[in-house]
Order: structure tokens, then C-alpha cells, then sequence
């Protein structure tokens, strides 16, 4: 049985470390996409990409992958990729935001339906929930006794840089910015030696709202199912 259960907690631990992994490759797919439709496919010629691409290698992210997200971008294959958004409630009111790519809108929609319905919850229509959003840069940079950061400096920093406002966590800071502003905040930070353990442009709940308990595993699963859907680049909510 102790052989069993050793086997169980390892591959409990990979299972988990598989999905982190993939939601980061999600969201560098993503970025990949975004950076090649601005600025054209070729990282020697799209400066924005290259760092994307760099910091997809870094990642591990597999060259396929890659090669995948810029041939959405650039139409290649004769694929013509839409981006989509829905949005829905899931368990306890909580408000939903789905961003998609996807060359078969018949499949996306159904199957974003089919998720929504499965947990509880119901696709609502355009603007429905995307008014409860605001679109933002968001830096964070953890903190521990390991890492001295001095509070008022950063305040100072970010401030210079352009940033809006920035919050303060015992683990953590989190700092916003308007999206255009984005990128010059966070090659100001960076070029000051800050470290960033995320940093992207998303969609922040203006009113977060606690989930009660007999919904949370409800609600999770619901994110988990959409996030594992090809088609589904970012899932957003309101749940605190």
C-alpha cells in the first residue's frame, strides 16, 4: 500500500506540475499570437516578438508550439483564426470571461456552452460580464526574506516608469499599468534589476467576490475544463 500511495503522491505532484506548465505555455501561445498579428511573424524584424520567443524558449516551450502560434498569426496553412470572446456566470454568480482563437467558431461556441452548462453555470451574451473587467498591465514580483525589496524604492520606480498603482502583499507586490503603457513599465523595472514572477496584459475584476465553499471545487473545475480547450487562450473571473 506505501508503494501504491508513494507511486499515487508522485504522480499526483507531475500531474500538477503538467498543468502549471501547460497554462504557461497557454499563455505564451498567446502572447506569441498577439505580438506576431501587431508586429508580422519574423522575430529578426518584430523586436516585441523576439522577446516572446525568447522567453518561450526559456520556458521550454516546444518548438512546434511556437511554430503553431505564429502560424495562426500569419495565416499560414491556409487557417484563418478568429478571435472570439464569451462570456457567462458560473457557480455562485461568478462572472466569466473566455478569450479564444479558433478557426471553427460552430466548435468553439458549443463547446464553451457545453462547459458552462457541465459546472453549473450559463453563456451569456456579448457584454453581459465584460463590463465587471478592466483591462490592465499587471507586474508581480514576489518578496521573501531572500529577496530585499525596499517598498518606498519600488513605489519611487514604478512611479517614474509610467505605472498606475501598486498593491502590497506580505508575499508578493503587484503593480498596474495602463496596457499601452505596458511594455515601457516593464523594461523600466526590468532595466532597475526587479524580478518579475508574471507579467502580461489581462483582465482584472473590478469587485472580487468570495465563492462560497460548497461552490469552489464547482467553479474550478469549470475554469480547468475550459482552460484545457484548445481553442480557449485565457479564462478571467471575478472570484476573488
Amino acid at each position: 500500500m506505501s508503494g501504491h500511495s508513494k507511486w499515487h503522491n508522485i504522480q499526483g505532484r507531475k500531474n500538477a506540475q503538467d498543468a502549471k506548465r501547460g497554462k504557461i505555455f497557454q499563455k505564451l501561445a498567446r502572447d506569441l499570437y498577439t505580438a506576431a498579428k501587431a508586429g508580422g511573424a519574423d522575430p529578426e524584424t518584430n523586436s516585441g516578438l523576439r522577446l516572446v520567443v525568447d522567453k518561450a524558449k526559456a520556458a521550454n516551450m516546444p518548438k512546434d508550439n511556437i511554430q503553431r502560434a505564429l502560424d495562426k498569426a500569419s495565416g499560414a496553412n491556409g487557417a484563418n483564426y478568429q478571435e472570439l470572446t464569451y462570456e457567462g456566470y458560473g457557480p455562485a454568480g461568478i462572472a466569466i470571461l473566455v478569450e479564444a482563437l479558433t478557426d471553427n467558431t460552430n466548435r468553439t461556441a458549443s463547446s464553451v456552452r457545453s462547459s458552462f452548462k457541465h459546472f453549473g453555470g450559463e453563456l451569456g451574451t456579448s457584454g453581459s460580464v465584460s463590463f465587471q473587467f478592466d483591462r490592465k498591465g499587471y507586474i508581480e514580483i514576489e518578496r521573501d526574506e531572500d529577496t530585499e525589496i525596499d517598498e518606498d524604492q519600488l513605489l519611487e520606480d514604478m512611479l517614474d516608469a509610467g505605472a498606475d498603482d501598486m498593491k502590497t502583499f506580505d508575499d508578493q507586490f503587484e503593480i498596474y499599468t495602463d496596457p499601452k503603457a505596458f511594455p515601457e513599465v516593464r523594461a523600466a523595472l526590468a532595466e532597475k534589476g526587479y524580478e518579475f514572477s508574471m507579467d502580461e496584459v489581462t483582465m482584472i475584476a473590478q469587485n472580487p467576490m468570495a465563492v462560497p465553499e460548497d461552490k469552489q471545487e464547482s467553479l474550478a473545475n469549470l475554469v480547468a475544463e475550459l482552460e484545457d480547450n484548445e481553442d480557449v487562450q485565457a479564462v478571467f473571473t471575478t472570484a476573488e
